[in-house]
């Protein structure tokens, strides 16, 4: 069985603008590219904080440290500039191999910088998972 699965994602990135008369694609520099595993051509989801807009498109390489993020072409219809979201690759992988692939995800902050680490406003605290008690340990 093959699954596919996140191979990884840019986490609350700010566009820095919309072109609506381009062909079509997310420009994303080049560093962030290279920190979230993604290549030019490559098939991206992008998810908008603003409006809950899902979309389907592909990645232009765009000059490294610029910290730029464009949208182009029909999706500038659906998300603008100012707009936060997340960019999102997937891969196909046997389940063997799933069960050990750990996605890379990268957290953006101002600027498109990378954050070291996620906020804990960013952590579910139902999804950790708790540490079992001690044996003999007092309740």
């Amino acid at each position: 069985m093959i699954l596919t699965m996140m191979k990884g994602k840019l986490h609350g990135a700010t566009v820095t603008d919309a072109n609506l008369n381009y062909e079509g694609s997310i420009g994303i520099p080049r560093d962030l590219m290279d920190a979230a595993g993604l290549l030019p051509h490559e098939r991206v989801d992008v998810l908008s904080f603003a409006n809950g807009a899902r979309l389907t498109t592909y990645v232009l390489e765009y000059p490294a440290g610029s910290g730029h993020i464009v949208m182009n072409g029909p999706a500038a219809h659906l998300i603008k500039k100012g707009d936060k979201v997340i960019v999102v690759a997937y891969a196909s992988m046997e389940v063997k191999e799933a069960k050990k692939h750990q996605p890379k995800v990268i957290i953006l902050g101002a600027g498109n910088k990378v954050k070291p680490k996620r906020g804990k406003e960013m952590l579910d605290p139902k999804r950790v998972a708790k540490k079992p008690a001690k044996k003999g340990a007092k309740k």
